[in-house]
């Protein structure tokens, strides 16, 4: 094979087509910025150049990051038995990337992690760690992965500092850290060097959300989206982002418009991959408002159903219960708790430890037994980013556990939770609860200061909004 086609970063590419190489360049920039046709170009690549090993192994990767296992194993396999004929380096990313599409977390993470010591430019591994290190104990095999993430990118620093989708990723891993302003310097500086790309838009309205500036991370994320034609992929959690920047606000139709329009299941042919997206915004109408969503559960529970059977990562079953819970889909819900106590008796501790109790407190609280549902949830709290995801995405499991407190009229922990949280950043609707903590506490007068205050930040905002109808009669009842 020559030696002289080379990938974005200046290193060989083991094949004979420069017409492949070229569709290969250009699948791995969508893979990287995550806003273009990435399948169509992989695809293109292995049409060009069958025999071309690294091609199959990043269509498997896209294939699995997409939620489509049988798909993915099929491309590592051809890419395996193709790969004797490859560079060392992209052997190396091939194995790492087979590792993870078996099953085979925690291996691959070491492999890649001697990897990038070697050759830090290899940004598709960066990716790759980055998606291990999401789903936690699941994918990893690492509790507590954000420090470990941003470890490992520290030490490429040095080699890729001027490389818009290393600063992408760089500056997520800041912010899931709670070093938010370097993340967003980051973020910025990548979205300079490409405006294109999803990823440092991604890390950048996270910042918003953590710093609570909801209202400029709302104009922030709108405009992009609008600016930049994203694929459905990017778009489906970057509009499920505004959405809950929209709740915040008290947008609560926005929200329901923006979920119909861009998040349901159907907006991408009911990819697995929208699972964790459709079912924490319904979740979260649902306990904000205390009345089920007007959108229907039914394609999110369609969605979730295969959990009720077979294992899956963690951070996926934990969503498969909101689904199946808010829904009312007692038997699904029983038979993914029946099967994660026979995964429990099997030795798997993340089963027994996380997702089990997780899934029956979800479960208690969709029964209405708010006490027994505080019971289970509550010890999980130290630990919970073993079931992976971002801080943003588990806190719909945090809102589960306050509401929970505040339906077992547990005050004092539901304040406690609240003190912290409105330390942390400004929220209306942390306001308001703190409002409902203290009128269950008999403290009237400081009740009537919260809950004017959050009355007048959503005055007028969306009169339909079950939450905020909630917010103006307690407020009434305690003026």
């Amino acid at each position: 094979m020559p030696s002289n086609i080379l990938d974005s970063y200046g290193m060989n590419l083991t094949t004979a087509s420069p017409l492949a190489a070229e569709s290969l360049r250009e699948g791995v920039i969508t893979l990287l910025s995550q806003n273009g046709d990435t399948e169509e170009k992989f695809d293109e690549v292995v049409a060009l150049d069958d025999g071309f090993a690294f091609g199959h192994g990043l269509q498997a990767f896209w294939r699995m990051q997409r939620a489509r296992p049988a798909e993915a194993k099929e491309s590592a396999e051809r890419a395996q038995a193709l790969a004797s004929d490859c560079t060392r380096r992209e052997r190396q990313q091939i194995e790492a990337i087979c590792l993870w599409v078996n099953g085979k977390g925690p291996q691959s993470i070491v492999m890649i992690k001697e990897h990038l010591s070697e050759f830090p430019r290899d940004a598709v591994l960066v990716r790759l760690a980055h998606r291990l290190y999401m789903l936690g104990c699941s994918g990893a095999g690492v509790p507590n992965f954000p420090p470990e993430y941003l470890a490992l990118l520290r030490g490429m620093e040095s080699k890729c500092s001027e490389d818009w989708a290393f600063l992408a990723e760089y500056a997520f891993a800041h912010h899931e850290n709670g070093l938010l302003s370097e993340s967003r310097r980051l973020a910025e500086k990548s979205l300079e060097l490409n405006p294109t790309n999803a990823v440092a838009c991604h890390s950048a309205t996270h910042v918003y959300f953590e710093e609570g500036e909801a209202s400029s991370g709302e104009d922030f994320l709108g405009t992009w989206l609008d600016r930049f034609d994203c694929p459905a992929t990017s778009y489906v959690h970057l509009s499920w982002h505004l959405a809950l920047f929209e709740l915040a606000l008290g947008k609560y139709q926005g929200a329901l418009d923006r979920y119909e329009e861009y998040i349901r299941p159907s907006v991408t042919a009911k990819s697995l991959a929208t699972l964790n997206d459709s079912a924490s915004l319904l979740w979260r109408l649902q306990i904000y408002g205390g009345t089920p969503p007007p959108k229907p559960w039914d394609a999110v529970r369609e969605l979730a159903a295969p959990a009720a059977e077979r294992s899956g990562a963690a951070f996926r079953d934990a969503h498969a219960a909101l689904a199946f819970a808010g829904s009312g889909d007692e038997e699904a819900i029983s038979k993914m708790i029946a099967r994660l106590e026979v995964d429990a008796e099997k030795g798997n501790l993340l089963a027994r430890e996380m997702v089990l109790p997780m899934t029956r407190g979800i479960h208690a609280f969709g029964q209405g037994d708010y006490t027994e549902s505080v019971r289970y949830m509550e010890p999980l709290f130290p630990q919970l980013a073993r079931i992976g995801g971002s801080h943003a995405q588990r806190e719909v499991f945090e809102d589960t556990l306050l509401e929970a407190y505040l339906r077992a009229e547990q005050f004092e922990k539901a304040r406690d939770m609240l003190n912290v949280r409105l330390k942390q950043r400004d929220s209306v609707r942390d306001t308001f609860w703190l409002g409902r903590v203290q009128v269950g506490q008999g403290d009237t007068d400081q009740a009537q200061t919260s809950l004017v205050a959050a009355s007048q930040a959503w005055l007028g905002i969306d009169p339909e909004s079950p939450e905020i109808a909630n917010l103006e009669r307690l407020a009434a009842s305690v003026s």
